[in-house]
């Protein structure tokens, strides 16, 4: 008695340019309206159909699972800050799944465990969320803020808070006695 499917290894006309230490964790065919792909997640990242790169799990804003798509928002880095990043959500990217496999569960656990710090804060004329995220290779987190939509980024006043949340955001997270 079989009690789950083996899927078949990824063809390797499907299989994407992969780092020496980077591995397949799940793949699923997708479409999403402008042509048929391969979804890839490796340890390392997120790789869509009609890219020519990985999307680093830690500069995945969004990704939801709706039974039959797989929907990713991926941030952009618009400004750098001394130590963080200011980043802005991408258009959202749709992926119609119809034999997902392990993806989608994949998908989550690695974004999920990207981040290991999260707080949406008021900022004057607006909020944002700052964000400490795991990232493969780096000491440390590497830290963001995403500003919600309105605030002014480019304000010294909401420039400055943010400035001081990450701030206190960091030592909040240090661990002491090291």
């Amino acid at each position: 008695m079989k009690l789950f499917r083996r899927r078949p290894k990824l063809p390797p006309a499907d299989r994407p340019p992969l780092e020496r230490d980077e591995r397949v964790l799940a793949w699923a065919s997708a479409g999403n309206g402008e042509g048929d792909g391969v979804v890839v997640a490796t340890n390392l990242g997120l790789w869509l159909p009609g890219r020519g790169h990985r999307i680093g799990w830690h500069d995945i804003v969004k990704a939801v699972w709706s039974g039959r798509e797989l929907i990713v928002t991926p941030g952009e880095r618009v400004a750098e800050r001394d130590g963080y990043q200011v980043v802005a959500d991408c258009p959202a990217e749709r992926y119609l799944l119809l034999d997902p496999g392990e993806l989608p569960h994949q998908v989550r656990t690695r974004v999920t465990k990207s981040v290991a710090y999260t707080q949406h804060h008021p900022l004057p004329d607006g909020a944002g969320r700052i964000v400490g995220r795991r990232v493969p290779g780096v000491d440390g987190l590497t830290w963001m803020i995403h500003f919600d939509p309105g605030t002014p980024a480019d304000n010294p006043d909401v420039l400055a808070e943010a400035d001081r949340l990450v701030a206190a955001a960091r030592v909040a997270t240090t661990p002491q006695n090291l």
